[in-house]
């Protein structure tokens, strides 16, 4: 297992959001051809937790945000910081989103 979000993507609609568990964890979000366009992580601050950040998500992104793939855990920051990290070493960049943390997170060479 590897540290790659592999999660099949969902359509990102007010159905599947409401379908997922209001628990915390980890996620992307793409356009429809699966550009991802945010790396976010609903923490304990959500008062709906991934339900409540993606429809953050949806407020922000507009429409191009078209799809997501999710992963529920409790250490939602650390794991926020790896998928942060393999973005950037994919793309060289990080989503406008995340940009700002482009300085804070360490650099990793996926193989």
């Amino acid at each position: 297992m590897g540290i790659r979000l592999g999660k099949p993507w969902q359509r990102l609609d007010n159905a599947a959001i409401e379908a997922l568990p209001s628990q915390l964890g980890v996620y992307h979000v793409a356009d429809s051809g699966g550009t991802v366009l945010s790396v976010g992580y609903a923490g304990a601050r959500e008062p709906f937790g991934m339900q409540s950040a993606l429809r953050r998500e949806i407020e922000q992104l507009g429409p191009a945000a078209a799809q997501f793939r999710c992963e529920f855990t409790s250490n939602y920051r650390s794991r926020w910081d790896e998928l942060l990290m393999l973005h950037l070493a994919d793309h060289g960049e990080l989503p406008a989103p995340q940009r700002d943390q482009a300085q804070r997170v360490g650099r990793l060479s996926p193989a």
